[in-house]
């Protein structure tokens, strides 16, 4: 598809997918304020996958939820890697971390992917391994005591472990059966995700006066909308883009959700923006351009296939994993703020 045959419609849907996963660090900053966070992320992520599964079942019937058990059991683990190792990690840490330095920080997670594919054998090239450099420079200077403000290097080292887990687990989703239907795993992710959190936070005494009374309406508001837009429409409008647009056009927000976090941040919650901050998620963000870059460049071509092989897909590829979203399909690599995924 050429840009000139980029519908208005297609547009849409990329900046929903811009700011509201861009939003969805504030989204977690502001829930965690009179929430505790595991608890809280676990509630988020139960409801969206009950409500992304109900909504599969009315759509095309009770069949698209069923999978095998092996198919559940890879669902269940990379849902637990993304959404507590991952995601559940980085509500923890915006306890401390402002919003804006956590989406930087975990902008890196495409360069962990690289390396852990290069550590398999896979040879990115060039472009990806330069954006690596970047990246882990941009980390590093995120994440020196003292450079990025008056911010708890526990915290900073809790987000770079939440892009470890996140890293993984979008990693060995694309190597272990998944269910078919990207919607359907992402379904059964939330709810292994959710769980899972549920449990850690009761393992931390979270519960232990906990008075659902005290939370306040901005904190409930939050946690509202990371399930409904974080988790149902940013997602539906990511997985849409992937089957409609083109997939180098998709994969821009990688790149441009850390600093719609960054620019929310500073706007509604004052977060400081110190100039360490602002070179550091330079140098970080570039990174991820060239990564991004390396990635949508068209392979060599290949010999005719033989008449009898399948068709490739559609959307001619995969965008990084993002995020943000609960979870978005097993193609794509999000960033563990977004509602993915």
């Amino acid at each position: 598809m050429t840009t000139a045959r980029i519908s208005g419609t297609v547009w849409a849907a990329l900046g929903i997918v811009y700011l509201v996963w861009g939003s969805t660090y504030l989204g977690i900053r502001i829930a965690v304020e009179t929430m505790p966070p595991f608890l809280s992320a676990g509630a988020r992520f139960v409801v969206a996958g009950l409500l992304l599964a109900a909504l599969l079942a009315w759509r095309h019937g009770p069949g698209v939820l069923r999978v095998t058990r092996p198919q559940l059991a890879s669902a269940a683990v990379v849902g637990v890697l993304l959404l507590v190792g991952g995601n559940g990690l980085v509500v923890l840490a915006e306890t401390t971390v402002p919003s804006g330095l956590a989406a930087l920080l975990i902008a890196v997670v495409p360069a962990w992917v690289v390396v852990l594919r290069t550590a398999f054998g896979e040879r990115p090239g060039p472009a990806a391994y330069a954006g690596v450099v970047f990246g882990l420079a941009g980390l590093a200077l995120l994440s020196l005591p003292g450079l990025s403000g008056d911010v708890r290097i526990g915290g900073v080292l809790t987000v770079v472990a939440a892009t470890l887990m996140w890293s993984v687990g979008s990693f060995s989703s694309s190597r272990i059966p998944m269910p078919r239907n990207p919607f359907t795993a992402s379904a059964y992710e939330m709810l292994a995700g959710g769980v899972g959190c549920a449990l850690v936070g009761l393992g931390r005494g979270e519960q232990r006066g906990l008075d659902l009374a005290e939370v306040s309406a901005r904190s409930w508001t939050a946690l509202a909308y990371l399930v409904v837009f974080g988790s149902l429409v940013a997602f539906t409008a990511y997985a849409w883009l992937l089957q409609t647009a083109p997939i180098s056009l998709v994969a821009t927000y990688a790149y441009v959700n850390p600093v719609v976090a960054v620019l929310l941040g500073w706007l509604v919650l004052d977060e400081r923006l110190t100039w360490p901050i602002a070179v550091g998620g330079a140098v970080v963000v570039a990174g991820v351009w060239l990564i991004v870059r390396a990635e949508r460049r068209p392979a060599p071509p290949e010999p005719p296939a033989p008449a009898t092989a399948l068709a490739p897909a559609a959307d001619g590829g995969a965008a990084p994993r993002d995020p943000g979203a609960e979870a978005p399909p097993a193609t794509a690599v999000s960033g563990p703020g977004t509602d993915r995924r």
